[in-house]
């Protein structure tokens, strides 16, 4: 009989079940934990990234709705403001009761159909469906990863390999970041000179999802 069988035997015993359901909450708030430093060392990273290549962006972490000592992501602000941009980002979410990392370009505010329709934003749109993303009426383009951040084979990594691990998350976002900068660029510019829209937070589009 291996350890985690023994453990399991143990904790499967009724006179045990206090003390199981104890470390199984201490262990929820363990992975909650990992997870939230996971995206704060990914966010540095991704600074440094930005820093690195001299891009327009102020990168900042995205804090869970229902508890601001999580964190589930990061996205990237534009340095000039305007009312509607496209905005990378990357961010778990939960489905099918398991976390998965999925990345993409999100709209800061709902685009108008003028919008949709100029010819810099339907080549960065084309530019990225060849590449495999998705798009819906909240992101211009988004694409799942294999990345599952609660699971225990993400979290032992992140563990013993956390550089590799990080990096290679890096170069996932690397995609929109650097790669598409100047399709992304110009498709900016083109929304910051059409007429003004009512924007929306980044929360709020969160809630359409």
């Amino acid at each position: 009989m291996n350890e985690e069988q023994a453990v399991l035997d143990f904790f499967s015993k009724e006179e045990n079940l206090p003390l199981g359901l104890s470390v199984a909450e201490q262990m929820d708030q363990m992975r909650e934990r990992i997870n939230t430093r996971f995206w704060e060392q990914l966010h540095q990273k991704i600074e440094v990234s930005i820093k690195n290549n001299q891009l327009s962006w102020d990168a900042t972490v995205t804090e869970d709705k229902n508890s601001d000592d999580n964190l589930v992501g990061l996205h990237c602000l534009p340095l000039n403001d305007q009312a509607i941009s496209l905005r990378p980002m990357l961010e778990q979410q939960l489905t099918g009761g398991d976390w998965r990392i999925y990345f993409g370009l999100i709209w800061s505010a709902e685009p108008s159909l003028a919008q949709l329709a100029l010819p810099e934003v339907a080549t960065l749109k084309d530019s990225l469906n060849e590449l495999g993303f998705k798009n819906n009426n909240d992101f211009l383009a988004w694409q799942w990863t294999q990345l599952h951040p609660r699971r225990k084979d993400f979290l032992l990594r992140f563990s013993q390999q956390p550089e590799q691990l990080l990096a290679d998350c890096e170069a996932l976002f690397t995609v929109l970041l650097v790669d598409q900068q100047q399709l992304i660029n110009a498709a900016n510019i083109a929304l910051k000179e059409t007429h003004r829209s009512t924007p929306i937070s980044l929360s709020q589009l969160h809630k359409k999802t």
